[in-house]
C-alpha cells in the first residue's frame, strides 16, 4: 500500500521558515515525479511545486516563486518542501501527492498524504 507521511507543519511568524518533509513507501519513489499541493477551506486544491524522477527539473506556482523550493533526496524516498518568506496567505493545509501509472492499460493512481497545517500568522 502506497504510503506517503507528511511532517514539519505549525505555526511560524511571517516572514519566518518552514521545511516539510514527505516521506514515502511502497513504490519506486525514485522513478516518479513528486509533487506538494496546498488547499484552503472553501477552495479547491492548488498545485504548489513540482519535481522530476531525478530532480533536475522543478515547477512551482507563481505565488510561492522565489521563496518555496522543491527537492528529494532518493536514497531516503523523501520530498521537501523549503518554505521561506513566509506569508498569511501561504497558510493551508499541505499535501504531498504522486501519480503512479500501473499495469499494461497504465490506470492512473492518484495518492496523497494525510496533509500537514501550515499557519502563518502573527
Amino acid at each position: 500500500q502506497v504510503q506517503l507521511v507528511e511532517s514539519g507543519g505549525g505555526l511560524v511568524q511571517p516572514g519566518g521558515s518552514l521545511r516539510l518533509s514527505c516521506a514515502a513507501s511502497e513504490f519506486t519513489f525514485r522513478t516518479y515525479v513528486m509533487n506538494w499541493y496546498r488547499q484552503v477551506p472553501g477552495k479547491e486544491r492548488e498545485l504548489v511545486a513540482a519535481i522530476t524522477s531525478a530532480g533536475g527539473s522543478t515547477n512551482y506556482a507563481d505565488s510561492v516563486k522565489g521563496r518555496f523550493t522543491i527537492s528529494r533526496d532518493n536514497a531516503k524516498n523523501t520530498v521537501y518542501l523549503q518554505m521561506n518568506s513566509l506569508k498569511p496567505e501561504d497558510t493551508a493545509v499541505y499535501y504531498c501527492n504522486v501519480v503512479l501509472y500501473i499495469g499494461a492499460t497504465r490506470t492512473q493512481y492518484d495518492y496523497w498524504g494525510q496533509g500537514t497545517q501550515v499557519t502563518v500568522s502573527s
